[in-house]
């Protein structure tokens, strides 16, 4: 049997997210897998497996704020915001200033309204925005709030008629960067788009810890203790205040205790019990584990 973990997967280029899951499933002999956050086919860098009981704090993970290694083409527009798209518009911008390119960023940096790219993921009345768009449906995306809390241009290339601008994101989830990349080209006046992008963190996990695609079966896993823990923060538990949060029952007056809301429990032999929240002074369950064998 599979024991419940969770896996950091160095995704390569031209692979789907669900193709990773798809290999990890064949891997490890199990089609409980999940994972936390997609990535674009032409995108690398960490994707966040969950596996069996795992699976349920994926929940907790597809919300935590990411970090992105890109490179922004100025000049050049496609209908995708990104190189795997057909051009639709090119535009010298040989005359676009360095100091423009600064100030460009900065306003798009912190909070800010941004429409999500037409060929996302994002359903629309059930469907897939990119199934909608590829069918020649015109699709009209609403613009939603995120956080840019830091866009850094780490090193700037002119060749001709285009800018090659490589970039550091920091961001809330479901920010995305082909959209920075098309708003950044259009407040310049050229157009742009996404040439490259890598994830390179997710919440406390980071791209450094994480093992190849094509080597799954020995990458080193995370139990559920560890991860939910990096996540959430540690609850250490009594083996008969876990019984009890097994059980359904609130811990009287232990709501002090907790180092977050929500935290992670954890009994006396390192293996997690769930995912705990006050409720007045008492702790309750927000969401049980499986039972599983000390580590």
């Amino acid at each position: 049997m599979v024991a419940p973990s969770i896996l950091l997967v160095d995704k390569p280029g031209g692979m789907t997210s669900h193709d990773v899951v798809a290999r990890a499933r064949r891997a490890l002999g199990t089609r409980k897998i999940g994972h936390a956050g997609t990535l674009d086919p032409m995108a690398t860098g960490l994707l966040v497996l969950g596996v069996e009981g795992a699976t349920r704090l994926l929940t907790f993970m597809v919300g935590l704020d990411k970090t992105y290694e890109a490179t922004i083409r100025l000049g050049v527009s496609t209908d995708t915001d990104d190189a795997d798209g057909e051009i639709v518009a090119a535009t010298d911008a040989s005359s676009v200033t360095s100091d423009r390119i600064v100030d460009g960023i900065a306003a798009l940096t912190g909070r800010i309204s941004q429409v999500p790219s037409t060929y996302s993921a994002i359903k629309v009345e059930g469907r897939r925005a990119y199934d909608l768009a590829r069918a020649g449906e015109e699709v009209a995306l609403k613009a939603r709030e995120v956080t840019i809390s830091r866009f850094d241009l780490r090193d700037e290339r002119r060749v001709e008629a285009v800018i090659d601008l490589d970039v550091v994101v920091d961001c809330s989830s479901g920010t995305y960067i082909r959209s920075l990349a098309r708003d950044l080209g259009a407040a310049l006046g050229v157009g742009g788009h996404l040439t490259s992008l890598r994830r390179t963190r997710i919440g406390p996990f980071d791209i450094a810890a994480a093992g190849a695609a094509d080597a799954i079966d020995s990458a080193r896993p995370l139990t559920p203790a560890d991860a939910a823990t990096a996540v959430l923060g540690r609850f250490d538990v009594t083996a008969d205040e876990a019984r009890d949060l097994r059980h359904g029952k609130r811990l009287a007056h232990a709501a002090a205790r907790l180092p977050s809301r929500p935290a992670a429990a954890v009994d006396p032999e390192g293996r997690l019990v769930g995912v705990v929240e006050s409720r007045g002074d008492d702790v309750k369950s927000a969401m049980n584990m499986p039972e599983e064998a000390s580590p």
